[in-house]
C-alpha cells in the first residue's frame, strides 16, 4: 500500500545517536503493548471465565503479540482463546474476527476472504472487516477489490489508522510513493504515543518507502528512530539493514540481519542473511546459512506461511535448480497472485529459459504500479535478455 507528496522526515521522541546497537533501558525491560493486553486479558478471563470477550480480547492481543515478535506459536494460543470464547458464545463477533486475523495472519488468506465476505453481509458497516477484506484480496492480487475495500474503511470511519496504512499500501503498489508517505505520516501522527510497537511498525512502513524512492539518508533515519521505538525490531533490522547495503556497508548489513534472525529465526530471514554474508565476503557462512535456508525452507513448502517466493529466487540464483524453481512458483502462484509472487515466477520462467513468458508475465506485474528496485531490476534483466550482474542471488 504505498504513494503521495513530499512531507520531511520529522524527529519524535526516541532517536538513536552513534550506533545501530539499541540503548539500554535504565529502568529495565518494558512491557511490549501486546504484553500488557495479553495480562489484562488474562486477569479478566480469572474473573469472568464464563464470558466469551475477555476471550475475545486474549485472541487478538495474542495475534498482535506474534506481529511483534515474528513467532507463529501465538497464533496457535490465540486459536485456542477463539476456541473459547466460541464455545462460550457461538457465532459471537468478536470471536469470528479474531479467527479471520489469525487466519490472514498464518497466510491462510483464501479461507480468511471467504469468512471476511460472510461477516461483512452480517455486519456491513465494520471497519475491521472491510480491514481484513483489503488485506486478503491484496495478498490475493485482487488489488481492485482491495482498493474499494480500504475505501470504505475510511469512508466509514475518516482517518481511521487501519485505513490509513491500507491506503498507504495500496498507493505504493500502484506507483504513488508520495502518497504512501503522506498516509503513513498520517496515522504516524495518529498513533497514541503509548502504542511505541505500531509506531515503530508504521515508521519502518515509512523508512521504507524512503529507501524505494531513493532517500537513503532519510530511511536510516526513520529505521533508527523505529529502532528507538521498540528496539532489536526485526521488521526495523532488515530495513536499516537495506540502507547498510545500498552504502555498500556489507558487514555491517550482515551483522543487522544476524540480530534479525536471532529475533525472528524464519527460513525467508536467513536467506537474507545468506545473502548478505556473500556481499560481505564471508563465502563460507554464506554457504552454509544458503543450506540451512534450502532445508528449512522445504520443510515448510506445503504450509501456507512459507518461504516459498525466497526458495524460487535462491534456485533461480545461486542454487542453480531452475526447474524446482519453476515447479515451486507454480505451487505458490496457485495460493496467491499477488505481485511478489508473480514476480518470482516470472523470474522463474526466465531462469528456465522461457523468455516470451517470462516477459508477459513481468508486464502484467509493472502494470500495477510497483516501483521495488529489486523487482524493477529484474524486470529490467527479462526486457534485456539478460541478467543484471548485481543481483546476487536473486
Amino acid at each position: 500500500m504505498k504513494n503521495r507528496a513530499t512531507i520531511p522526515l520529522l524527529v519524535f521522541l526516541v532517536v538513536i545517536g552513534g550506533t545501530d546497537r539499541p540503548a539500554s533501558a535504565a529502568a529495565g525491560p518494558q512491557l511490549s503493548p501486546a504484553e500488557k493486553s495479553i495480562a489484562l486479558a488474562r486477569q479478566a478471563i480469572s474473573k469472568h471465565p464464563g464470558q466469551a470477550e475477555p476471550y475475545n480480547a486474549l485472541a487478538f492481543a495474542l495475534a498482535r503479540r506474534a506481529r511483534e515478535t515474528a513467532d507463529p506459536n501465538h497464533y496457535v494460543q490465540a486459536e485456542e482463546a477463539v476456541k473459547k470464547s466460541l464455545a462460550l458464545a457461538p457465532g459471537n463477533l468478536g470471536a469470528e474476527k479474531a479467527r479471520i486475523w489469525i487466519l490472514l495472519g498464518k497466510h491462510e488468506f483464501a479461507i480468511g476472504l471467504e469468512l471476511a465476505r460472510g461477516l461483512n453481509q452480517r455486519v456491513p458497516d465494520d471497519v475491521m472487516v472491510y480491514g481484513f477484506l483489503t488485506d486478503a484480496h491484496v495478498q490475493l492480487g485482487n488489488y481492485e477489490e482491495a482498493e474499494k475495500a480500504a475505501d470504505w474503511m475510511l469512508r466509514l470511519r475518516p482517518g481511521n489508522i487501519p485505513g490509513l496504512t491500507r491506503a498507504a499500501y495500496l498507493r505504493e503498489l500502484f506507483g504513488d510513493i508520495e502518497g504512501a508517505l503522506e498516509l503513513m505520516t498520517m496515522a504516524f501522527h495518529s498513533t497514541p504515543f503509548q502504542e511505541f510497537e505500531d509506531r515503530a511498525w508504521i515508521m519502518t512502513q515509512m523508512a521504507h518507502l524512503y529507501l524505494v524512492s531513493g532517500r537513503v539518508d532519510q530511511a536510516e533515519q526513520a529505521a533508527r528512530q523505529a529502532l528507538g521505538l521498540f528496539p532489536e525490531y526485526h521488521y526495523a533490522l532488515a530495513t536499516l539493514a537495506e540502507v547498510r547495503t545500498i552504502q555498500k556497508k556489507y558487514a555491517e548489513a550482515a551483522e543487522l540481519l544476524r540480530r534479525r534472525h536471532h529475533s525472528a529465526p524464519h527460513p525467508e530471514n536467513l536467506y537474507a542473511l545468506a545473502e548478505a554474508l556473500a556481499r560481505a565476503g564471508r563465502t563460507a557462512e554464506a554457504r552454509v546459512a544458503f543450506s540451512r535456508f534450502e532445508n528449512e525452507a522445504r520443510g515448510e513448502m506445503n504450509q501456507a506461511d512459507n518461504a516459498n517466493r525466497e526458495l524460487v529466487l535462491y534456485y533461480a540464483g545461486p542454487g542453480s535448480k531452475p526447474r524446482d524453481a519453476l515447479r515451486i512458483a507454480r505451487v505458490e502462484l496457485a495460493r496467491r497472485r499477488d505481485v511478489y509472487t508473480r514476480e518470482a515466477y516470472a523470474w522463474a520462467l526466465f531462469k528456465s529459459g522461457r523468455w516470451q513468458e517470462a516477459r508477459s508475465e513481468f508486464e502484467a506485474v509493472l502494470a500495477v504500479g510497483i516501483q521495488d528496485p529489486k523487482l524493477l531490476e529484474r524486470a529490467a534483466a527479462v526486457m534485456r535478455g539478460t541478467r543484471p550482474a548485481a543481483a546476487l542471488g536473486h
